[in-house]
């Protein structure tokens, strides 16, 4: 028997303890924004895209949310390439020229380091411009990363959720973890509490963020059409026009 489930679950706990406060902190910041008629910009390199995924054209998620991403960050096209392409100082800095947020906005960057300067970078020019930024990273992991940037994305960040992943990601076997790494199941857990607090201060508002409905329930085209041409224009990664 591992006792591996158990210890994921002793993380989950560890970030509730750790970040419950900012969870919340988070969840305003971007109501607010939405509310204001702003965009969430979102980022991440290598498997952090894997959280740009959940929170982009998802069900129950935020329709108000543009990735940030430069292909070649995507290990898919290239893994080798994408590893260099986030420690390639510039190119962090050009998606964000590119996409140009600004007031409202927010900038939510997902990084489990924080070290490199691919999301480092999307972080300050962010900051830069006056728009706020979430931090979805882990301190222990920042401590203990090669230290490829003078900052950190937390240093940029107006909030930061520590996901308390341990460094180097792995978490099995105990004693010598080699496999079994927890950073995707540990960030995606934040940023659905996020979107649950979210929903329950918009309840408190009595507002209605727009959401996406899943394709594959009743309705959920019609509801999700009318989205579509709502962002459209402001998400061109909706269409890919």
């Amino acid at each position: 028997m591992t006792d591996f489930p158990a210890r994921v679950r002793g993380l989950l706990d560890d970030l509730d303890t750790a970040s419950g406060e900012a969870i919340g902190e988070a969840a305003a910041l971007l109501l607010d924004s939405v509310e204001a008629g702003g965009i969430v910009h979102v980022a991440g390199a290598g498997h952090s895209l894997a959280l740009v995924c959940e929170t982009f054209y998802r069900a129950g998620g935020l329709a108000a949310v543009r990735p940030v991403w430069d292909p070649r960050v995507l290990p898919l096209g290239g893994a080798v390439r994408s590893t260099r392409a986030e420690r390639r100082a510039g190119a962090g800095r050009a998606v964000v020229e590119a996409a140009a947020p600004a007031p409202p906005d927010v900038a939510v960057v997902f990084s489990t380091s924080g070290r490199n300067p691919y999301p480092v970078e999307i972080a300050a020019e962010c900051a830069a411009r006056e728009v706020p930024v979430v931090a979805v990273t882990s301190v222990r992991a920042a401590r203990g990363a090669a230290a490829r940037t003078a900052t950190t994305l937390a240093d940029h960040a107006r909030i930061v959720l520590d996901t308390r992943v341990p460094p180097g990601d792995v978490l099995h076997p105990a004693g010598a973890p080699r496999t079994a790494a927890v950073s995707t199941v540990l960030a995606a857990y934040a940023w659905a509490r996020v979107l649950a607090a979210l929903d329950d201060l918009a309840a408190e508002r009595g507002a209605d963020p727009a959401r996406w409905t899943s394709a594959n329930v009743p309705g959920g085209d019609a509801v999700n059409a009318a989205l579509l041409e709502r962002y459209r224009h402001r998400v061109p990664e909706l269409t890919g026009e």
